[in-house]
């Protein structure tokens, strides 16, 4: 039987688990802290590797990195009870098989080590091997993109991100490129859109003194810039279509032309974005085809904020702890902010977040400085502070209704979109009498 090494300071966990592993017919071991697991690692014998990242001594992280340098390591996955985007991204980058928050199911574990071991050919099946800036959110859907950049960060594949405007796509490129190996030079970003096209051919591969009227000096040139980091080219879609093809011998030569100067190699890596289906341009003869397929080695797609309801909160408190502190939201105020469709996405939240906190005087952003985001009138009114636990309930109990109304009464889907597992949704139903 294949032989599982459980790595948690929390021995009821340990057993836990364990007693699910031995029921789906594996053989099981524990470590307490890092260093007992590095010590029977060493002894061979394993087959897998469930890894908590929080422990006295040495933590998760360290084990997992001494692991992706160690040769014919096993496959590790990582169990958290307080997955983060930095140390999702970071376990993916340094190798993990996947990142899960606990509590862990017996259908996902079964599902997780299905992938990790050996299937009965000797083949391992195939699987994902995926707090900074305003890349916040513990949704599904979030956590596949933060386990993708750990996955992409060391490499030099060209990533195509795209999404609605306001998703924050030029934020995922920088966790990219922040995350990687070229984190320690530039980051150049490109918006194609805002430049006209007669001028962005100078801004993206440079000119040499004298090439046109107004050249009145050298300019290198945003891939040149980039030299060793990363070009990010946003809005790629509105590229001209005569641009387009200058820009595919770029990557596909990585050797840039000046304007009226001579061929010049690079080492950049590129990222590219777009709110626009590039696939269905191309089709349309309104984008190359061949630079779409260039530019979309690896797809990112980036979820609208209306199908992250469990996002939508920490991210309202993410920005209203960067308007200053001691500002902070009402039960009202937060169910308001669920009701809003957020057409604008995560850009709209935030603008609607320093609004009101800049209108606001009192110390609780109630639901009445929200009353600019037409048709989100809250669902629970605001309540004293003494009845807060009361309008939590109530809140709580709305969005878990507007969740079922949104996937037609699909449980299974309702936990992906709150980011809970389903039998905590199945709790919470049973606790509000709801279905």
């Amino acid at each position: 039987m294949p032989a599982v090494l459980i790595v948690d300071d929390d021995a009821a966990l340990r057993e836990g688990i364990a007693e699910t592993l031995g029921d789906l017919g594996h053989t099981a071991e524990q470590a307490a802290d890092g260093a007992a697991a590095l010590a029977r690692l060493a002894q061979g014998g394993i087959d897998a590797v469930l890894l908590d990242l929080r422990m006295p001594g040495m933590d998760g992280m360290e084990v997992l990195r001494r692991l992706h340098a160690t040769p014919g390591a096993p496959p590790v996955a990582v169990l958290t009870a307080v997955p983060t985007a930095a140390n999702t991204i970071e376990a993916m980058r340094l190798g993990a098989v996947d990142h899960l928050a606990k509590p862990v199911g017996r259908a996902d574990l079964a599902a997780l080590l299905a992938r990790m071991l050996p299937a009965p050919g000797g083949a391992r099946t195939a699987g994902p091997v995926a707090d900074d800036g305003d890349l916040v959110g513990g949704s599904a859907a979030m956590r596949m993109v933060q386990k993708t950049i750990g996955m992409v960060a060391d490499t030099n594949a060209t990533v195509l991100i795209t999404g609605e405007t306001g998703t924050g796509k030029e934020v995922v490129a920088r966790a990219i490129h922040r995350h990687g190996s070229r984190a320690a030079r530039p980051f150049v970003a490109v918006n194609c859109a805002a430049i006209p096209g007669e001028l962005l051919e100078s801004q993206l591969f440079g000119h040499v003194r004298g090439s046109f009227t107004g050249a009145v000096a050298d300019r290198l040139g945003s891939f040149r810039e980039a030299e060793g980091g990363t070009l990010f080219l946003d809005e790629i879609g509105d590229m001209d279509m005569a641009l387009q093809a200058k820009l595919l011998r770029v990557v596909q030569e990585r050797v840039v032309t000046p304007l009226g100067g001579k061929p010049v190699a690079i080492d950049v890596r590129i990222l590219a974005a777009t709110h626009r289906d590039l696939a269905q341009a191309a089709r349309a003869g309104q984008f190359r085809e061949d630079l779409y397929y260039r530019l979309g080695v690896v797809p990112l797609a980036l979820p609208p904020l209306r199908d992250r309801l469990s996002d939508i909160l920490p991210l309202a408190e993410h920005f209203l702890a960067l308007t200053g502190p001691g500002k902070r939201l009402s039960a009202g105020a937060a169910a308001c902010l669920l009701a809003h469709p957020w057409p604008g996405n995560v850009r709209e939240l935030r603008n609607a977040i320093e609004r009101a906190a800049v209108l606001s005087r009192r110390p609780v952003i109630g639901a009445e400085d929200l009353a600019f985001l037409n048709g989100s009138a809250p669902p629970v009114p605001d309540t004293p502070d003494s009845d807060l636990p009361g309008a939590v309930a109530r809140l709580e109990a709305e969005m878990l209704r507007r969740a079922l109304d949104a996937c037609q009464g699909n449980r299974a889907e309702a936990a992906r979109r709150l980011g809970i597992h389903r039998q905590l949704l199945y709790e919470k139903l049973k606790k509000y009498g709801i279905g």
